[in-house]
């Protein structure tokens, strides 16, 4: 039977005995059956300090060590009634979900949450309306120096910005000179930016 914990006035309490396997089993069963406050401080007092030096075994600093031992007793205090004293016992099953805990801490550190106010995610501000105007006429007067180009500059500047193809690759495609290619290219879009500069 344990000592009352009573020492002579002005002395130093003595530090209790670790709890062995069986007694930690049983606080966590009189916490699933009973919700036993008591027992529960008693797991406290063993488990906090032992979870939180194992966090910082795996590598959390001091907050997030005591944030994991918090976590964990949390979750014991709620499962209790899930603990299986036929598969781990009571530290293993502690340290597992230190484990896990931690784990799972990293990843939110790794994959932070995305900021609502972040430029990349703000959408693009309307469009003018007298900007969709001036984008259509501009679409309208390209689609019309493209109608009056000669077949042979239409088709290579068809290549060349609708089907983004390079120089070369046109040359190969059409079997026309290298030089031939540029050529042409250079006197359709002369081409169309007269027209398309005509009022």
């Amino acid at each position: 039977m344990r000592d009352s914990g009573r020492t002579p006035a002005g002395s130093a309490r003595p530090a209790e005995p670790p709890l062995d396997g069986g007694e930690l089993a049983s606080l966590v069963q009189r916490v699933a059956r009973d919700r036993d406050r008591a027992a529960f401080a008693q797991l406290f007092d063993h488990l906090m300090p032992r979870v939180k030096a194992y966090a910082l075994r795996l590598g959390a600093d001091g907050a997030a060590a005591e944030e994991v031992a918090q976590e964990v007793m949390l979750l014991i205090w709620r499962k209790a009634d899930s603990f299986d004293p036929a598969r781990a016992g009571v530290s293993t099953w502690a340290f597992t979900i230190a484990r896990n805990k931690r784990i799972d801490m990293l990843r939110r550190e790794r994959r932070p949450e995305l900021d609502p106010d972040d430029p990349a995610l703000v959408p693009d501000a309307p469009t003018p309306a007298d900007t969709l105007v001036e984008q259509a006429d501009s679409e309208d007067r390209l689609r019309e120096a493209m109608r009056v180009l000669p077949r042979e500059q239409a088709e290579l500047i068809a290549m060349a910005f609708f089907e983004d193809r390079s120089h070369s690759a046109i040359a190969a495609a059409t079997n026309l000179p290298l030089g031939t290619v540029k050529s042409r290219i250079r006197l359709a879009i002369d081409r169309l930016r007269r027209t398309i500069r005509e009022p």
